[in-house]
């Protein structure tokens, strides 16, 4: 984690050093706006970690003498026959494009977008994957 953390550290201090340069050269507010949010967002992220890792033992990935099997295997399920993503994305456009032209379509795409979720929540209680 502590490469990890120090390499957001790096991230943030180019960010803020191209938004002072960026802002100096072309006096634009939102790039400048643009590139100090991102490095401040770098910031948070190197001192959550790095404040994290000096509480911790440290990870495998910290130690050269570590073996591959001491890292966590454990990275979660995820369904590979599942066809429920592709609804769910179908809703999320569906409710950008009615943001971008009718009411209706996203009020219609917050339906399709609820109906999605609960199949794909409930995919493993019901038809041939019951467990």
């Amino acid at each position: 984690m502590k490469i990890g953390g120090w390499a957001f550290a790096l991230g943030a201090m180019f960010f803020l050093f191209v938004g002072g340069a960026y802002f100096y050269f072309s006096g634009d507010e939102i790039g400048t706006t643009a590139l100090v949010m991102t490095g401040g967002l770098a910031f948070l992220v190197a001192f959550y970690v790095l404040y994290t890792d000096r509480r911790l033992d440290g990870l495998p990935e910290d130690r050269a003498d570590a073996d591959v099997d001491e890292a966590d295997p454990e990275y979660g399920f995820y369904s590979p026959h599942s066809w429920w993503p592709l609804p769910v994305g179908f809703a999320a456009m569906m409710i950008a494009l009615g943001f971008i032209f009718a009411a209706w379509l996203a009020v219609f795409g917050v339906l399709v977008l609820l109906i999605a979720v609960i199949g794909w929540l409930f995919e493993y209680y019901r038809g041939s994957f019951a467990r």
